[in-house]
């Protein structure tokens, strides 16, 4: 398996103190090591379990910030770890790796209680970009269904409503809508969602974020009905109901 490192070409971005405190859940010893390099190089306090047994016991410490779970582990395979997990009210978020990458699959480790997903074979950079975003969520991000006003995301299905009419969106803009509906009533920068929905570690000279927007809105906000995404002069965006 073939991962890129982005700390191979120069110095990676230090995260500040203390260390979170990360547990890795992973039976190929390669593929672990990689990774507890990389991410102890950003400055991460990782430790590592080999078995879904072992992995489940360390969890219920409640001694850590965040999981990464394998889903194919022995012993104890790993959703069954995070639904063991969750059941005991621990409510870190964890990312689930797996080399399943079909739909089913996905929405499966998200119904067990997982956060994120990655599929292998991953570059590094994206997974540490995944963990930033984890850990910038807010305490409720274990909620299954956002509303704001007369919208409503549904997590686990990856549905959305206004009014009840179901509304069709892409991958991306069903990203950037869920971000805004987390933070409602809050002036959204082009750098924060460059940063947290793009997994942009630096601000490049883009459009991205209006053109997004500008697609997302035409969706959002029907014609005849108060708009929810504003634009905040000099700042950015931010979804609001007003009225």
């Amino acid at each position: 398996m073939t991962m890129t490192s982005a700390h191979d070409s120069g110095a990676p971005e230090r995260l500040s103190e203390p260390s979170p405190r990360l547990l890795l859940i992973e039976d190929d010893d390669s593929i672990a090591a990689e990774v507890v390099e990389e991410l102890t190089t950003r400055g991460y306090d990782v430790t590592r379990a080999a078995t879904g047994v072992e992995g489940l016991d360390q969890a219920c410490t409640g001694q850590f910030d965040l999981m990464i779970v394998d889903r194919m582990l022995p012993e104890l395979d790993g959703l069954t770890v995070i639904e063991s997990v969750r059941a005991q009210r621990i409510t870190i978020p964890v990312l689930v790796l797996s080399a399943l990458s079909a739909v089913d699959d996905r929405v499966s480790g998200l119904k067990a209680g997982g956060d994120d997903y990655l599929t292998k074979p991953f570059a590094m950079e994206e997974l540490a970009a995944r963990l930033e975003a984890l850990l910038r969520r807010p305490t409720d991000s274990r909620v299954t269904v956002l509303r704001v006003g007369p919208l409503e995301m549904d997590l686990i299905e990856r549905r959305v409503f206004r009014n009840g009419q179901e509304i069709e969106l892409l991958p991306r803009e069903f990203r950037l809508l869920e971000y805004m509906m987390r933070r409602p009533d809050t002036v959204l920068t082009r750098t924060m969602l460059l940063e947290d929905v793009w997994n942009y570690r630096f601000v490049p000279q883009t459009n991205l974020v209006d053109v997004h927007i500008g697609k997302l809105r035409r969706k959002i906000d029907l014609p005849g009905e108060p708009p929810l995404i504003h634009s905040i002069r000099g700042a950015g965006f931010s979804l609001r109901v007003t009225g």
